[in-house]
């Protein structure tokens, strides 16, 4: 299951069951300005999701929704490529409710995204990225489902799903630390935790491989992601480059240890025609 289509599940889900249980606590026009946001929003318009979402607050913003409006508004920004809004109002809706899982998956995977490598403050970003990778990986965890409709087997799924996407986000990090042990860990977690195979967490895990100099685990890896029927051509490429570093290094480290191994004549003839 694709990983926005679990968002909007959950969240559509638990507004609608919770504005059937407030009943008389949310007045007509309040349940309507709510509406009209899930509404824009399960009609993929990110434009119409923040003007509903603005039009809320500024009428009720003292809502009991506030962290779910800001949240599908971060949302909203980020379909729209603007990832410093997206972070706005990501940071808005966690300090409304900081166990918000879905704010919290979406700002570790936006503040790493937009992190390079020589920011002055890259740790701290990395830092506060993979607080909320782990924030929102426990929320999770001990979430109840939204719906009573909801399946248990359903629920179960998007819970595995949420958090390997967590677990993702933590080896994002760790792979631009350059702690690739540590990004391997985190990326297996993600792609053997997933309830859906996501190729994006495999061919990250394959990257770690071969950053970790184990490549023919890299290679293997590379090859699973290059033939799911699923993997997105960008995806695809990416993975057959990394198996072709992958066996660019094996050759290497193959020759260079047939040259140790050599009697020493051969080693002194082999290193006359360099």
């Amino acid at each position: 299951m694709n990983r926005w289509i679990s968002t909007a599940m959950v969240t559509g889900l638990a507004t609608a069951t919770l504005l059937a249980q407030k009943g008389p606590k949310v007045s007509p026009n309040e349940a309507k300005a709510i509406q009209a946001v899930m509404t824009a929003q399960q009609q993929n318009n990110p434009d119409g999701v923040i003007t509903a979402a603005e039009d809320c607050l500024s009428k009720f913003k003292d809502t009991s929704f506030k962290d779910t409006i800001l949240f599908l508004e971060a949302q909203a920004y980020l379909q729209k490529g603007d990832k410093e809004k997206a972070q706005i109002f990501g940071e808005r809706a966690l300090a409304a409710n900081a166990n918000n899982y879905q704010a919290g998956l979406m700002m570790a995977e936006v503040m790493i995204q937009t992190t390079k490598e020589h920011d002055l403050d890259r740790d701290d970003k990395l830092a506060k990225a993979e607080k909320y990778a782990n924030q929102a990986i426990a929320a999770v965890g001990s979430a109840e489902k939204p719906n009573p409709q909801l399946q248990d087997q359903q629920w179960a799924e998007i819970k595995k799903d949420m958090v390997a996407e967590g677990h993702d986000a933590l080896g994002m990090a760790a792979l631009d630390r350059k702690q690739y042990d540590k990004a391997i860990a985190e990326f297996k977690l993600a792609v053997d935790g997933a309830a859906h195979v996501q190729p994006a967490y495999e061919v990250r895990l394959a990257s770690a491989y071969q950053n970790a100099g184990q490549n023919d685990e890299a290679i293997k890896m590379a090859e699973k992601v290059m033939n799911e029927a699923q993997t997105p051509s960008q995806i695809k490429s990416v993975a057959q480059a990394i198996r072709a570093s992958a066996v660019v290094a094996n050759k290497k480290k193959d020759q260079s240890a047939g040259q140790n191994n050599a009697p020493p004549q051969a080693q002194i003839n082999s290193q006359s025609k360099q």
